[in-house]
C-alpha cells in the first residue's frame, strides 16, 4: 500500500531522513519509533507533501506520491493528526470536524461519517456546540482523529497522539486506533515516543534514530529484543 524507498530529506542543510526505507501494507498499523529528532514525523511530512524529498521514492497504491502538492494526497486518501492537535481554537467541536471533510461534496455522506464519528467518540456528541479551546487535551485528541476521519482516509497517519494526554486517557485513544484500523478497515502508520504503547497496538515497528532505520520487525517479537528493551522500553523516550 505504501512503500518509501531509500528517501532522503534535508532541512536546509542538515539531514532529516538518510536513506529511510519503510512499507506498509493495507490493514496494517505500523509503528514508528524513536527519541526526539530521530525522523518520526520527518516521515509523515514526506508522505503528506509538507516536505520534498530529496532523492528516494514514495510509492502509494502503485503510485508515485513524492512531488505531489498536499491537497492532491488528502484526496488520495491519505489524512494525518498532526503532533500538538493543532484544533480551530475559536471554532465549535462541530466546525473543526466538519473542516476534515473539506474535499468532500457528497452531503449525505459527510452526514453520515459525522455521525460515525461521534458514535465512536461520545464526549464530541456532548461537546458539539462548544469551542475547541475548552475542551481538555484528551478530548482535542478525539476530536483530531475524528476530524481525520470525516476525508474517510484509506491510511491515517498519527503523529505522537499520546503527547500530553493524561495517562488515563492514553489508553483510550489507544483503544480508539485499534478499533478504528478494524472498523473502518484503515490503515494506520503511527509515530509515538510512547514505545509500549505504540508497539502493544501495532503489527510491526520501526525503530529510528538520528534519520535512519536502525531496527525492524514483528512489534511482538521486537518487545522481547534486548535492543528495543534497553533503548525504548526501561523509559520510554
Amino acid at each position: 500500500m505504501l512503500s518509501l524507498d531509500s528517501v532522503e530529506l534535508y532541512y536546509d542543510h542538515v539531514y532529516a531522513l538518510k536513506g529511510v526505507s519503510i512499507d506498509l501494507s493495507e490493514g496494517e498499523t505500523v509503528a514508528l519509533i524513536g527519541a526526539n529528532g530521530a525522523g518520526k514525523s520527518s516521515i509523515l511530512r514526506a508522505i503528506t507533501g509538507l516536505r520534498r524529498i530529496r532523492s528516494g521514492s514514495i510509492t502509494y497504491m502503485g503510485e508515485r506520491l513524492d512531488g505531489r502538492p498536499a491537497a492532491e494526497i488528502v484526496r488520495r486518501g491519505i489524512a494525518m493528526v498532526p503532533e500538538g492537535r493543532r484544533v480551530f481554537p475559536l471554532m465549535s467541536v462541530r466546525d473543526n470536524l466538519l473542516m476534515g471533510a473539506f474535499t468532500r461534496t457528497d452531503k449525505a455522506g459527510i452526514a453520515q461519517t459525522l455521525e460515525s464519528v461521534l458514535a465512536r467518540f461520545p464526549r464530541l456528541r456532548e461537546r458539539f456546540g462548544q469551542q475547541a479551546s475548552t475542551l481538555s487535551g484528551g478530548e482535542q485528541q478525539m476530536m483530531v482523529i475524528g476530524r481525520a476521519l470525516m476525508a474517510r482516509p484509506r491510511l491515517l497517519l498519527l503523529d505522537e497522539p499520546s503527547l500530553g494526554i493524561a495517562p488515563r486517557l492514553v489508553q483510550d485513544i489507544a483503544r480508539a486506533i485499534v478499533a478504528i484500523s478494524r472498523d473502518e478497515k484503515v490503515s494506520v502508520l503511527l509515530v509515538e515516543q510512547n514505545s509500549r504503547m505504540a508497539m502493544s497496538i501495532s503489527n510491526r515497528t520501526y525503530a529510528l534514530s538520528t534519520g535512519q532505520v536502525v531496527l525492524s520487525g514483528n512489534s511482538r517479537e521486537l518487545m522481547d529484543d534486548d535492543r528495543i528493551k534497553a533503548a525504548y522500553l526501561g523509559g520510554d523516550l
